[in-house]
């Protein structure tokens, strides 16, 4: 996103996590809500343009979405909205991709109140790395002809009762409504959100076998100190790594043994 949308979607969170402070604002509902509103947006152009046009007042556009909204969702999503479309957009599609991301960080509050929120970014690494080796189960998700409720059930039938109930509404709601995204990138934006809810970054770690918990306590440092804030590791196991590791955060990859190269690698980051 540029400017103008990335400062709006910053507003937008700030008011989904003061709205959300509040324990007795029902989170899950507030996502089902939200993902709600994406669908209409994502579906009508010519509403989402209106509610995004610079020529138009921020209040004349408030004012359009409460006269369709109103009665349709909560006042507190009700309110989110309006919030948002009074802002500016550098465009449209940003507003429809950024209430969608409101939608996934309300089940992630859901989540964090639960104490699950851990759980979920480890699940959802684990779904990506089990799509990975599935094709089958790849082309049963991505089915252009399987309807959307037709995939949900399968999800429920793979997931349900296995991992949290945040994680299971979450992989649901990106395989009925992908909205242009790939499998792999849906989930790995997912994991990133959750792990920022924890003001943290996410590492793939690939080891040769599986690391202790003092190789994972100094990976977890070298990491912090070159990025500059806690970095939530998830770990897999490759024996073609040959006795190193393989760390990928992002774009960015780094290449080592565990003993010896670690620090190197930390010292030429950080240079």
């Amino acid at each position: 996103m540029n400017g103008a949308s990335r400062e709006a979607l910053a507003a937008a969170r700030e008011r989904l996590d003061a709205l959300t402070d509040n324990t007795s604002v029902d989170a899950t509902k507030l996502a089902d809500e939200l993902a709600a509103v994406t669908a209409l947006l994502d579906r009508e152009s010519t509403l989402r343009r209106a509610l995004t046009d610079p020529a138009q007042p921020g209040e004349a556009k408030a004012a359009l979405a409460q006269r369709l909204l109103g009665g349709q969702v909560s006042e507190d999503v009700l309110d989110l909205v309006t919030g948002m479309v009074r802002s500016r957009w550098s465009q449209s599609r940003d507003l429809v991709d950024s209430v969608e991301e409101l939608a996934d960080n309300a089940d992630l509050i859901a989540a964090e109140r639960a104490g699950g929120l851990d759980d979920v970014e480890d699940e959802l690494f684990r779904f990506g790395r089990i799509l990975g080796g599935s094709s089958e189960l790849r082309s049963a998700l991505t089915d252009r002809v399987a309807t959307g409720e037709a995939k949900a059930e399968l999800l429920r039938t793979l997931l349900g009762g296995r991992v949290h109930r945040a994680t299971e509404r979450l992989v649901i709601r990106l395989v009925t409504a992908p909205r242009g995204r790939s499998l792999d990138g849906g989930i790995e934006s997912l994991s990133k959100l959750a792990a920022a809810r924890r003001g943290r970054m996410v590492a793939e770690v690939v080891s040769a076998t599986p690391l202790t918990d003092q190789q994972k306590e100094r990976l977890g440092a070298a990491l912090a100190r070159i990025y500059g804030r806690r970095v939530h590791l998830n770990l897999d196991v490759d024996p073609e790594v040959l006795g190193g590791v393989r760390v990928r955060i992002g774009d960015e990859v780094i290449n080592g043994s565990i003993a010896d190269r670690l620090d190197e690698a930390a010292r030429r980051l950080a240079g």
